[in-house]
C-alpha cells in the first residue's frame, strides 16, 4: 500500500467518534489513556507545586544520561527510515514521528491512545511544516484499525510494557511488510535497585505498567512472531549522572559512566543490570 492510500485509510479511522472510541476500549485501556492524558497535559504540568511534579514526574531526570541510547535510536532511524512507510507505535507527543519525517520518510505516522498527546504531536508537526508528511491519530495499539502489511518500519519506544503482548505482537506482525523491522526501546526487569525505586513511586506508573516490565521471558516470546536480532543493553552507571547538578561536571562525569557502561555491556548476565535495553525484530 502507497502513502497517499494509506494517508486515506488513515482519514477514515480518524472519523470514529469520542462515543464509538471509548466503547470499544477496556478499563485497563481506560486507565491508560486518562494516565497519559494527564502525563502530557502541559498546561497542568507546568502549574505543579514542584513536590507534586517530583511526585508524579521525579523520573523525568534520569533521562538526561540516557545520550547514548538515545543516539544509537536516531542513527537507526536516519538508516532505515528513508523513502519509507513509518509508525511511531504509541507516539506520545509524536517526536519521532516527526524526526523520521525530516530523515525523509514518506509517511511517519502516530498512533497513541491519549487524544492530548496527538493534539500536541499535531501542532507540533503544523509549526515544523510538516503536515504533509506526518499523520497523527488516536488508536489502539493492540487493534490499530492499519491495514495488513501496510508499514514498512516501527519503533516502539518506551511503551510495549504498557500492552498486553499477547494482542501486540500478533498486530504488529500484522501491519508490518514483509522484511519489516521494528526497533523497541524498552526498560529491563532485573535490577534489584531500578525495581525498589519503581516500587516506591507508584504515582509514576499505570498498575498494569509497573507489573508488565520487560525482561527476556518476553524477547522468548516475540520469537513466536520475529527474528529477534541486535539485542543492546544500556545504561548501568550513566544514571548516576542525573543527581550531578553542575553541567560542566555532569558532562566529564557522564562521559566516564558511558565507558563504563559499555564494557558493562558485554559481560554477560552482568548486562541484565542495565536500565534499559533494545532490540529489533524481523517480520
Amino acid at each position: 500500500m502507497d502513502a497517499e492510500l494509506l494517508r486515506s485509510h488513515l482519514g477514515e479511522l480518524d472519523k470514529k467518534t469520542s462515543a464509538e472510541w471509548y466503547a470499544g476500549l477496556s478499563q485497563r485501556k481506560i486507565e491508560e489513556l486518562h494516565f497519559h492524558n494527564r502525563d502530557r497535559d502541559k498546561k497542568l504540568t507546568e502549574s505543579l507545586p514542584k513536590d507534586t511534579f517530583e511526585v508524579l514526574h521525579g523520573n523525568k531526570k534520569y533521562y538526561s544520561t540516557v545520550e547514548k541510547s538515545s543516539s544509537y535510536v536516531e542513527n537507526w532511524l536516519k538508516t532505515h527510515v528513508p523513502g519509507k512507510t513509518f509508525l511511531d507505535y504509541a507516539c506520545g507527543n509524536g517526536m519521532n514521528a516527526i524526526r523520521a519525517a525530516n530523515f525523509g520518510a514518506a509517511l511517519a505516522i502516530g498512533l497513541d491512545i491519549s487524544d492530548v498527546s496527538i493534539k500536541n504531536a499535531r501542532a507540533e508537526a503544523e509549526k515544523q511544516n510538516l503536515t504533509e508528511k506526518t499523520y497523527f491519530i488516536q488508536g489502539d495499539c493492540e487493534n490499530t484499525g492499519l491495514p495488513s502489511d501496510s508499514v514498512d518500519v516501527i519503533l516502539c519506544s518506551g511503551m510495549l510494557h504498557h500492552l498486553d503482548l499477547n494482542h501486540a505482537f500478533p498486530e504488529l506482525k500484522r501491519i508490518l511488510k514483509a522484511g519489516g523491522k521494528i526497533l523497541c526501546v524498552e526498560a529491563l526487569d532485573y535490577n534489584p535497585v531500578i525495581k525498589l525505586y519503581r516500587s516506591r513511586t507508584p504515582s509514576m506508573r499505570t498498575e498494569w505498567e509497573k507489573n508488565h516490565i520487560l525482561s527476556l521471558k518476553d524477547l522468548r516470546f516475540a520469537k513466536n512472531f520475529f527474528h529477534v536480532e541486535d539485542v543492546n543493553y544500556w545504561h548501568f552507571t550513566s544514571v548516576a549522572a542525573a543527581f550531578i547538578k553542575i553541567e560542566s561536571l555532569k558532562e566529564t562525569m557522564l562521559k566516564l559512566f558511558n565507558g563504563i557502561d559499555s564494557v558493562l555491556a558485554k559481560i554477560p548476565l552482568v548486562n541484565l543490570m542495565a536500565w534499559q535495553f533494545t532490540f529489533v525484530l524481523r517480520k
